[in-house]
């Protein structure tokens, strides 16, 4: 069997390839990071059928609930022609269960029934690369050194990535597919106006002005500073004219409600879907949190970024085109193990130092 170019051949051409697939299934940040990438594929082939195989959970990052999963795009589902949902972590829990692989038969149907030419695995994992395979397409694209190494062996051009942050990696990846350099547009996101009109509603009943957006939560107790800094930093830009509002996910009530209470309850917690969450980061003069998909929907949403990080590489994985300062102790090393408690180099960094961040960033706002 030929063994797969290290380099990508040259692209036959944007006439030529009229349906092309996406694989990124999660996470919430690494969606975000794929958007600029799917955005320019756009732009170099603006007449071809677009896909996008993501997990259920983040859907409504690519389109509303409301709108078909296929067909015409619109401002709920703006980037993508067609949605291809699954579940994979549920699958990986039964994967004995009948229904299990009555589902994966119909996903794998419902893709490779589109006649996608070219998939690009954007995700780098054996379960990706394997979906981008089971597509059927002509041509699979991927990483030369993806997450897994074994899902190389799916991919029929592995593409070096250049540059180190992933939404440069990922429109290098996107520049060998069209084969050339690719103007890189900014993320666009879907628009539930009755997301846009519910927070439009609440923040005038409640008087709510100018207001930070706080995230305390994170993927791992590493990245996650503590809920008293937090409350602290809230209770403080409450004095600048700034309303505090608390954003949490599933299973981060208590550390939510730990964050009001260290501020005096001057700030507001909530909840809600990603669709309720992007019409409210839209509407936010500041952002501040740990390396989490909410901080890159902030950055992609142009909002400015107070950045906390810890053991994940700003470098890397930082916010991204948006005015930004991002907080990371000289005795950080990097890391992704799990581990359950902050990392030492987290610690360092003072409520005050976040504070002296945010105000820097909302005074260069106001010159």
């Amino acid at each position: 069997m030929p063994t797969p170019a290290t380099h990508p051949a040259p692209a036959p051409g944007p006439v030529d390839f009229e349906r092309l697939l996406i694989v990124r299934l999660g996470a919430m940040g690494d969606i975000i990071h794929t958007l600029p990438a799917a955005a320019a594929l756009r732009t170099a082939f603006p007449d071809a059928t677009i896909g996008w195989v993501v997990e259920q959970r983040w859907a409504e990052l690519l389109g509303t609930t409301a709108g078909l999963r296929f067909g015409p795009r619109s401002p709920g589902r703006p980037l993508v022609d067609n949605l291809h949902t699954v579940n994979t972590k549920a699958w990986r829990t039964s994967m004995t269960s009948a229904e299990t692989w009555k589902q994966i038969a119909a996903a794998a149907r419902e893709v490779r029934d589109q006649g996608y030419q070219v998939a690009i695995d954007f995700q780098g994992a054996i379960r990706s690369a394997l979906i981008a395979k089971l597509s059927r397409a002509n041509v699979i694209y991927g990483f030369g050194q993806p997450r897994e190494t074994l899902a190389r062996t799916l991919y029929d051009r592995r593409v070096a990535a250049r540059t180190h942050h992933m939404i440069e990696q990922n429109v290098s990846l996107a520049e060998a597919v069209a084969g050339g350099a690719l103007v890189r547009p900014e993320a666009v996101f879907p628009r539930d106006e009755a997301c846009e009109r519910e927070w439009e509603r609440r923040l005038h009943d409640e008087q709510i002005g100018k207001f930070v957006l706080l995230n305390p939560g994170a993927g791992w107790g590493a990245k996650q500073w503590p809920a008293e800094r937090y409350g602290h930093v809230a209770k403080e830009l409450e004095t600048d004219g700034l309303r505090p509002i608390v954003n949490f996910g599933p299973g981060e009530e208590d550390l939510a409600r730990a964050v009001q209470k260290a501020s005096n309850h001057a700030a507001v917690v909530v909840t809600g879907s990603i669709l309720q969450l992007i019409a409210l980061t839209r509407r936010a003069s500041l952002f501040i949190g740990g390396d989490t998909g909410p901080l890159h929907l902030a950055a992609a949403l142009a909002v400015p970024v107070v950045a906390i990080f810890g053991p994940t590489d700003p470098a890397r994985n930082g916010p991204f085109g948006t005015r930004s300062v991002v907080l990371r102790s000289p005795s950080s090393r990097t890391s992704h193990k799990r581990l359950s408690q902050p990392a030492d180099g987290l610690l360092e960094i003072t409520g005050d130092q976040v504070i002296a961040a945010a105000r820097s960033l909302l005074e260069n706002a106001r010159g």
